[in-house]
């Protein structure tokens, strides 16, 4: 028998089901598996001998349409409201500053990112030895802000993050993607 909130759990070969922003953190771990399928499909597209056009489009629509709201669920909900909860102990000021850095890096390097990968879809062409260098420095950021924010912040936000500062991440989650708060919540208060 399926534990319930497996069956809830997506394959991250596509977007993150959007009903599950009623629990912002299960959708932000969601969203951390698609990001680790998207480190993966980019680590084929590195090491394949001709290029995967399919795989391309993937990427791009994931880095062009996902990628940036993630972030700043992240950046303006979510690490704040860590900042404000946590205890001394739970030293997350540290965490926090290090996955910033990674997916500062990362950020950084999404212009070059999306010009290579459109630059094949446009001729044709495979990657460069510099381009699949540059991919790969890219997954490594992901990867690394994704392991700590997994291993660190997320069980941390799950012990410290109050319920009504579970509504807030997910209605502000959900503005970010056009959606509605949920107006029974936003009625009982």
């Amino acid at each position: 028998m399926k534990h319930p909130e497996a069956a809830r759990r997506g394959s991250g070969g596509c977007p993150t089901n959007q009903d599950l922003l009623a629990s912002p953190l299960d959708f932000i771990s969601e969203d951390h598996l698609r990001e680790r399928q998207i480190c993966a499909l980019i680590d084929r597209l590195v090491m394949a001998t001709s290029l995967d056009r399919q795989a391309v489009f993937s990427v791009l629509r994931f880095l062009n349409e996902e990628l940036n709201v993630h972030l700043r669920d992240e950046s303006e909900d979510l690490f704040p409201l860590l900042e404000q909860r946590c205890t001394a102990e739970d030293a997350i000021e540290g965490a926090i500053s290090r996955i910033r850095a990674d997916q500062h890096a990362a950020t950084r390097l999404l212009p070059d990112v999306r010009a290579a990968l459109a630059g094949c879809l446009d001729t044709g062409s495979d990657l460069s030895a510099s381009e699949r260098a540059m991919l790969t420095q890219f997954v490594a950021h992901m990867r690394r802000h994704l392991v700590a924010e997994n291993a660190i912040l997320l069980p941390i936000a799950r012990a410290r993050l109050t319920p009504a500062d579970l509504r807030i991440l997910s209605d502000h989650m959900k503005a970010r993607r056009g959606l509605l708060p949920d107006q029974e919540m936003t009625d009982a208060e």
